[in-house]
């Protein structure tokens, strides 16, 4: 089966861009976050759970999108991750990234809405975040800093491409090809 997790679970519409074939589904922190999922995503899976203690089994997962997942997690804490993100990747599976590009940590007292929150988002340059992931053994194919601009160029294909393009990390006994 050709699974796919994805990190967080939010409200994104992008699972609807996954192909048909792809078994998606997604973990977030929050229940919350899962519960919106289910509602806005009927027949998708989505658990509560955390990136820094993936409940999965080894080489279970064929793919891995951590779409701004990242930001929240402290720089000591990311090798971490990228352990659990290694172990649950079959070989040659891809890993897509997202991030916020810079070299700050800011406090976040007020969500979207105004509703109270307090969390960090640490901003990390690809130099930081590529030397994490080759340490945790992964090898970077990709790398691209979009800005609003460059959004405003991505075409959607209907139905999609059956790989992910823009793959920042793949394992690194897989030759590159996708």
């Amino acid at each position: 089966m050709n699974t796919r997790l994805s990190l967080p679970v939010n409200t994104s519409h992008h699972y609807a861009f996954y192909p048909r074939a792809v078994h998606a589904f997604g973990i977030n922190l929050s229940p919350r976050m899962v519960e919106v999922a289910r509602r806005d995503h009927p027949g998708l899976r989505f658990e509560v759970g955390s990136m820094t203690n993936l409940v999965l089994a080894d080489a279970s997962i064929t793919g891995l999108v951590a779409w701004y997942s990242l930001i929240h997690i402290p720089d000591d804490e990311l090798g971490s991750v990228f352990d659990h993100f290694q172990r649950v990747l079959r070989p040659g599976g891809p890993l897509l990234l997202g991030f916020h590009v810079g070299d700050e940590s800011v406090s976040k007292t007020h969500g979207y809405g105004g509703h109270p929150i307090h969390l960090y988002v640490h901003r990390r340059q690809h130099s930081r975040m590529c030397e994490c992931l080759c340490d945790a053994g992964f090898v970077v194919e990709a790398r691209k800093t979009l800005t609003s601009a460059a959004l405003s160029d991505i075409e959607v294909t209907d139905p999609p491409p059956s790989r992910f393009a823009g793959v920042a990390g793949c394992p690194e006994n897989v030759s590159g090809q996708l």
